[in-house]
């Protein structure tokens, strides 16, 4: 089974694990779905180090590990206001409510994977990676690609385009930019202004 394969079953096991935590909290009778957990533990497990994973891959696992941490904490939370019974107004609540990824995305890296942002990690910079050599540098032209794929998705925007063309494009804008500006390197940024992703190229000395 390859890479891929594998991290299908492993998000194919996370939503039915999911599902499976949503019946047992609404049906007293119910036992938790410690089997299905433990084949999501250690698929998470197998592929924490990402030394078999190409950068894409690498990203489509911290997402999906990312899930579970934040599944994983609520289950918890609940499974502990089951047994004590609820103590607050908040704790029933929060018995019968979901939980929204984002809130939760900052307090949860898991396994070690570093998730790559739009916002490079801080709150209003810009995602910015230096290329001298575009057919050489593979995976920063990925980290880029991945980068300004997530920005648009979180603004709405159409995502177009493989990441061989975008590789071409990055090559040729590379190449232009060094011969205008005799510069050794570009380098590249990816911004939120207006609510539109702009991919910006500077010459850099």
């Amino acid at each position: 089974m390859t890479v891929d394969e594998e991290l299908n079953v492993l998000e194919t096991q996370l939503r039915r694990l999911k599902i499976e935590y949503e019946i047992f909290f609404s049906n007293p009778q119910k036992k938790p779905p410690s089997d299905i957990e433990w084949k999501v533990l250690t698929l998470l497990r197998k592929f924490s180090d990402g030394g078999r994973m190409s950068f894409t891959q690498r990203f489509r696992y911290n997402e999906i590990a990312q899930r579970y941490a934040v599944y994983s904490d609520l289950w918890r939370k609940k499974a502990r206001i089951r047994e004590e019974g609820y103590r607050r107004p908040q704790d029933a609540l929060l018995s019968v409510q979901g939980v929204r990824l984002e809130e939760h995305e900052a307090k949860h890296k898991t396994y070690g994977l570093s998730h790559p942002s739009a916002t490079g990690g801080n709150a209003g910079a810009p995602f910015t990676v230096h290329c001298t050599e575009p057919r050489a540098e593979g995976e920063q032209v990925e980290k880029l690609f991945v980068a300004l794929t997530e920005a648009k998705k979180k603004t709405g925007e159409q995502v177009s385009g493989s990441l061989s063309s975008f590789k071409s494009f990055v090559e040729k804008k590379t190449s232009e930019i060094r011969k205008q500006h005799g510069c050794p390197k570009v380098e590249y940024s990816i911004e939120v202004q207006d609510g539109k992703v702009k991919l910006r190229a500077r010459a850099k000395q």
